[in-house]
């Protein structure tokens, strides 16, 4: 080897003992990202159980308009579960720029009827096979309500609050729910699709049911989804304690007046809760008013942008 070649050899192996001896980059100290919420709109947004189901295509449409980043989709609006139309939904998403951000369904696991348990636990199996092959993420999951307020309008009257099931306690509602979630999770994770429990009235009516609950079950696969508009009293201090385990929201507005009440909500009040402990995700806009829905979600956004800057 000519001198030459022997003096670039080890120039190279003297660098590279010098960049061996260099301490490696410490990535324990470097600060966690700037919250990077992003804005979504619930399907149910544009139909309210009444009159004919508003399309899941038009939703789409109408995100895109507006310029929002995803759908939130209520299962009991789409027409159908064939594969054959989710596929074409999830192609007009994907086409139009928006992301399937959740699939919001019902159920219930607040029964001491095991054969009426079952079934719901089975439905909520099928509902997350359906949500993976629609490449949604996230499935809204209920408690579940003791049922012994038959009308819903009545238990908005009583503010969301019915008696116990004669002859049960609330440690029993508590462990159908528990156990119920648990067979679900299996599923769950093997589809990739994370199960959010919502505060929407029955058991989850507190975030100190909706957390025992949270707790109960130590898996990534469940989370908490904040709706904001389900705490009808003292919210922000309520929203307070979801807000670190919280994988979704739902923001509601009432414009036109409320279909069952109405909530004079502070976003940017909610917004900075969410900030404080760095949430991510998705805000999903569940626009809950008498207006047209055609000028009420594009106000119901441009607020939600507001208060979130």
């Amino acid at each position: 080897m000519t001198h030459s070649r022997r003096q670039f050899f080890n120039n190279m192996l003297a660098g590279g003992a010098a960049v061996a001896a260099t301490p490696l980059l410490s990535f324990a100290s470097t600060p966690a990202p700037a919250p990077r919420i992003k804005l979504s709109v619930s399907s149910y947004s544009f139909w309210h159980f009444k009159g004919d189901k508003f399309p899941i295509e038009k939703v789409i449409d109408e995100a895109a308009r507006i310029g929002v980043e995803g759908i939130d989709i209520l299962h009991r609006q789409m027409a159908a579960d064939d594969n054959a139309y989710l596929q074409k939904l999830k192609r007009h998403a994907f086409i139009n720029g928006i992301a399937f951000t959740c699939l919001s369904i019902h159920q219930s696991f607040v029964s001491p009827d095991k054969e009426f348990l079952k079934k719901e636990i089975e439905h909520t199996k099928s509902c997350i096979r359906l949500a993976a092959k629609m490449g949604i993420p996230c499935l809204r999951l209920n408690s579940g309500r003791w049922g012994t307020t038959k009308s819903f309008n009545e238990l908005m009257k009583n503010r969301g609050v019915e008696p116990i099931l004669p002859g049960y306690a609330e440690d029993d509602g508590f462990k159908w729910c528990i156990d119920s979630i648990q067979q679900c999770l299996p599923t769950a994770e093997e589809n990739g699709v994370l199960l959010a429990l919502e505060n929407h009235w029955g058991l989850c009516s507190t975030p100190e049911g909706q957390l025992r609950i949270k707790k109960a079950i130590d898996s990534p696969w469940l989370g908490i989804m904040m709706d904001t508009g389900n705490f009808l009293e003292n919210p922000y201090s309520k929203l307070e304690m979801l807000a670190p385990y919280t994988s979704f929201v739902q923001a509601k507005t009432y414009y036109g007046g409320g279909e069952w009440y109405s909530l004079d909500l502070d976003y940017k009040r909610i917004f900075d809760i969410l900030k404080k402990v760095n949430y991510q995700g998705y805000v999903s806009l569940e626009f809950e008013g008498k207006e047209d829905p055609f000028t009420a979600v594009p106000k119901s956004i441009e607020m939600l942008r507001s208060a979130m800057a």
